[in-house]
């Protein structure tokens, strides 16, 4: 599915791909490692959106509200999520399913409990997923909250993320997958949809 979904995708990735590397810092792809299914590493593909030295510039591995370490197209791919897509390539990879928990670069994993850790690692990773599209726009979440944005993320989004991730363990099945597809490309066209909570009632408030 991810291999047919890439050469669906290919009149779009590619153009994306040549604007990327004549603009920017060029350079078309960013990798990072990430966490994965039973705590194995692997590298996490996007297109670059953010200057190459980011994870060593101000808030690191979070992306903050109208961060400046953002490229000018950058900032459309982030909005659309069009900058998630060479996750396809993850996922023909075997690293990850098409939904699942979020990987986590392994400093912000470690802001979960250990409870949450011991769940979720036993899950593959996903391109989207539960957490994910509740925390579709986090950036303006840190930049709301009152914390700095460490203290945000410690004590405000990973234990909802948690609980997020926990509820998709025991939902966990091919219509649940479904539908969570159908509502991430719903939630990007339009991001004020309650459609999350509608077809999820029993979701974690």
């Amino acid at each position: 599915m991810s291999l047919v979904a890439l050469i669906i995708l290919s009149p779009l990735l590619i153009p994306l791909a040549i604007i990327l590397k004549l603009t920017g810092e060029h350079y078309i792809f960013y990798s990072h490692k990430r966490v994965g299914k039973d705590g194995k590493p692997f590298n996490l593909i996007k297109f670059s959106t953010m200057l190459v030295n980011s994870p060593n510039l101000g808030t690191g591995d979070v992306t903050v509200n109208k961060d400046p370490r953002v490229l000018p197209v950058g900032h459309f791919l982030r909005a659309t999520k069009i900058n998630e897509l060479p996750q396809l390539i993850n996922i023909l990879r075997g690293d990850m399913s098409f939904v699942g928990p979020r990987p986590l670069t392994p400093k912000v994993f470690n802001y979960y409990s250990e409870d949450a850790k011991n769940l979720i690692v036993k899950m593959k990773p996903g391109l989207t997923g539960v957490g994910s599209i509740i925390f579709r726009d986090e950036e303006s979440v840190i930049g709301a909250s009152k914390l700095s944005w460490e203290e945000c993320v410690k004590q405000e989004i990973m234990p909802r993320k948690a609980a997020a991730e926990e509820w998709y363990s025991k939902h966990q099945s091919f219509v649940t997958d479904a539908q969570l597809i159908f509502i991430t490309v719903w939630v990007v066209l339009f991001p004020e949809s309650n459609i999350m909570n509608n077809t999820f009632e029993d979701l974690p408030k």
